[in-house]
């Protein structure tokens, strides 16, 4: 199997999986962190695209938020199904479980391929969508909007001075321009 019949194949598993996902988890959430690692990897040609490609699709297939699931048992699963050596497998998993806001604060990842999947995860939490995305997840987990504001300071307004490759800062600024703008707007129509 080729890698374009691969990351085909992980695309559909993570619809399948998270098909019934809503609230910013979803498979959409997957696919865009997949393409935002195509336009970095454009740029930071010199590491394992495969690595990277496959990462940024399964990095949610195990999360905390979705899934019980403690030692990446879906994401082992489906790469033992397609016949990928431990070695690979390994080395996706490290780069998934590098990824994390919450479980990896303030760490970097130690390799270029979980820097490239970190900051294209980043980017799917900046700007217009993540937005949409932490009032999808607020609603669907019951919180009011002040919950889902507060989520802004927590972390959205966090990620730019995280991001580890010049392409996702290049991206990203506009994306917290956009972030801060919002606030601003809603500030101030909060106080009318």
């Amino acid at each position: 199997m080729n890698n374009d019949e691969l990351i085909s194949e992980a695309v559909e598993y993570i619809k399948e999986l998270q098909g019934k996902n809503s609230g910013g988890h979803d498979a959409a959430h997957s696919i865009r962190v997949y393409k935002n690692a195509l336009v970095i990897l454009d740029k930071e040609p010199a590491c394992d695209r495969t690595v990277v490609l496959l990462a940024a699709i399964l990095h949610d297939a195990d999360d905390h938020k979705l899934c019980n699931n403690v030692n990446n048992e879906n994401t082992r699963a489906f790469l033992a199904r397609k016949g990928i050596s431990d070695d690979l497998t390994e080395e996706i998993v490290r780069t998934i479980n590098s990824v994390s806001f919450s479980k990896n604060r303030g760490k970097r990842p130690e390799t270029l391929e979980g820097k490239i999947v970190q900051d294209a995860d980043r980017l799917d939490a900046m700007g217009a969508i993540g937005i949409a995305r932490t009032f999808a997840y607020g609603g669907e987990h019951g919180r009011s909007i002040e919950e889902s504001v507060q989520h802004f300071y927590d972390k959205l307004l966090l990620l730019k001075d995280e991001l580890n490759t010049e392409t996702a800062k290049e991206i990203a600024a506009k994306r917290h321009a956009f972030l801060e703008a919002y606030l601003a707007e809603l500030n101030e129509e909060i106080q009318l």
